[in-house]
């Protein structure tokens, strides 16, 4: 009896390969996703050989984009959504009309018509979420604010693009495509749309915020692990589906609001932990995916076409944020770390091409353009990553560059002149007002210690302000900023934040400064503590090993005390 096994091959190919070519990307000195990417190449149906079936694997791709994004919930609460809304809205709203504005130019001068544009340019405008989240995690700086501006960024995104796949039938017609047979009017379409997802987000706050994490706990009270790691599973799975089942939600979108939901629970670090190896073999899947839907023909027939769409891709919409975070007087390195995460398309422009095609408004070869984009920039977004260092440290080193993208005339970037001198003797500099920064500034308050908060997110620098506490905007990695904070006169640094990079800056800045000051520094991982004391960072806290010690001493006291009880 001869069984239908497609799902399985596909799964065994797309692993096996993702596995052999990952690991030669790696010896070679690239990242494990371009090995990823040609395995999904030779395994597709534009090379000889054994052909995987591409619409299962995009299928199993979609679940890696929903456990990955159900992850960045897990560690994004909506209080960290809603710190970086004024530039993360912004930001991304003109940065999808500028890159939009490039492909339609481009489409135009290739002799498209202004519907085919539409489509292209917003196709190129979109980043992928799976890209940047590897990137982010690879770095180590998911949490940071960076990473949180990055995140929240390309959320809004996603929320755009949404709108656009729903409107866009609509407007068909309009556009030159075929016309929606029975279609509703674009303000019903408008309507309806922004009514789902307000809807969507009503009811995950409301209703999931409460329900799911009550549910997390009442099936780990079981004691069962592999019902737990179900729970986690079905919910993540689950409330992605039902999102863009019944609200009209991405599956993307959908898992993020489920992650930010169970975040509630006091069970989301193991919840993280758990859907932890799933995430990481279905993001495998993606990236293999994608490489199989790629025509390598294509850069041989047009590689001057795509070489504008990676033009535009790479330098036209890493340029057009760098501009936007630098006009709303955010650091240089979150400009920098910004436009690296924005150098990409990914799984959203893929659907937006199709559709395009679908109703008409693009060519077909306009697809071939986008996938041949995707890959490349793809590839070559970890090597972006890398460029940030050694490009801030170029641009820090030319001191009138520097000068002219400081922003002097910035009231957050200066402290205020009503703040009593008295407390800016012996203080102390806070570097961060994360989870960690807020406990640490409580404690100095409850002590009556002095302290200046050097912060990169402008609207938490305007709250602490309100609330009489002293802040400064900006970069502390930048001498301008800690001066701000007298650095001069403190007694004690304190870096709150986890960028190995970063971090070193700072102290290095804040010797200079001050040759006495006193360093305090967390990280989360023993290399980077030990790179740190190599270089006598001062202080170091490492997470875990803090956690550990208070938890022994607790239980040494327990213990002595029961001794002192039974003598």
């Amino acid at each position: 009896m001869h069984h239908d096994i497609s799902l399985i091959t596909t799964i065994a190919a797309a692993l096996g390969f993702g596995l052999v070519f990952g690991l030669v990307a790696v010896r070679i000195g690239l990242p494990p996703l371009i090995g990823y990417l040609a395995a999904g190449i030779l395994i597709g149906p534009a090379t000889p050989g054994f052909v995987a079936d591409v619409e299962l694997s995009r299928q199993l791709s979609e679940i890696g984009v929903m456990l990955l994004m159900f992850g960045v919930g897990l560690h994004f609460s909506i209080t960290d959504l809603l710190q970086v809304k004024r530039i993360a809205v912004p930001g991304a709203v003109l940065q999808i009309a500028v890159a939009t504005a490039m492909g339609v130019g481009l489409s135009a001068w290739w002799g498209w018509s202004f519907g085919a544009g539409l489509v292209f340019g917003l196709s190129l405008s979109v980043a992928s979420t799976v890209v940047l989240l590897r990137a982010l995690e690879d770095r180590g700086i998911l949490d940071s604010i960076n990473g949180r501006i990055a995140v929240g960024w390309l959320i809004v995104e996603d929320l755009v693009t949404v709108l656009v796949l729903v409107l866009l039938p609509a407007l068909s017609g309009w556009l030159g495509g075929t016309a929606e047979q029975g279609g509703d009017s674009l303000t019903k379409a408008l309507l309806v749309t922004l009514g789902q997802i307000g809807a969507f987000v009503a009811f995950m706050l409301l209703v999931g915020r409460k329900f799911f994490p009550w549910l997390l706990w009442w099936v780990a009270r079981t004691g069962s692990r592999e019902l737990f790691t179900l729970c986690v599973i079905a919910a993540a799975v689950g409330i992605a589906y039902g999102s863009s089942t019944i609200f009209g939600v991405s599956f993307a979108l959908g898992a993020f609001f489920a992650g930010m939901v169970l975040r509630e629970s006091e069970l989301s670090h193991r919840a993280a932990e758990e859907s932890l190896p799933l995430r990481d073999a279905f993001s495998v899947l993606f990236f293999v995916s994608v490489g199989m839907l790629f025509d390598p023909k294509v850069l041989i027939d047009n590689p001057l076409q795509v070489l504008a769409v990676l033009a535009i891709i790479i330098f036209g919409k890493s340029l057009a944020a760098f501009a936007l975070v630098m006009s709303l007087r955010y650091p240089l390195n979150t400009a920098l770390t910004v436009s690296a995460s924005l150098a990409q398309i990914g799984e959203f422009s893929f659907i937006l091409a199709g559709l395009g095609i679908s109703l008409n408004l693009m060519p077909a070869e306009a697809q071939s353009f986008i996938l041949a984009g995707a890959i490349i920039s793809i590839a070559l977004n970890p090597l972006l990553f890398k460029a940030v260092e050694p490009l801030q440290k170029w641009i820090r080193s030319k001191s009138e560059l520097a000068r002219r993208l400081e922003r002097s005339d910035d009231p957050l970037a200066e402290l205020p002149m009503t703040v009593p001198q008295e407390k800016l003797i012996g203080q102390v500099v806070l570097v961060g007002y994360g989870r960690v920064g807020r406990h640490i500034a409580r404690e100095l308050t409850t002590h009556g210690v002095h302290f200046v908060v050097a912060e990169q997110n402008r609207g938490v620098v305007e709250a602490l302000r309100k609330e009489g506490i002293p802040a400064v905007a900006g970069d502390a990695a930048e001498p301008a900023v800690l001066i701000q904070a007298h650095i001069a006169r403190a007694s004690v640094l304190v870096i709150a934040i986890a960028d190995t990079f970063e971090v070193r800056a700072m102290i290095e800045t804040a010797r200079a400064l001050n040759p006495s000051i006193q360093t305090v520094i967390r990280t989360h991982s023993e290399s980077e503590a030990d790179l740190l004391r190599k270089e006598r960072a001062g202080r170091i806290f490492l997470g875990e090993q803090e956690l550990a010690g208070n938890m022994a001493e607790y239980a040494i006291s327990c213990l002595r005390k029961d001794r002192d009880v039974s003598n």
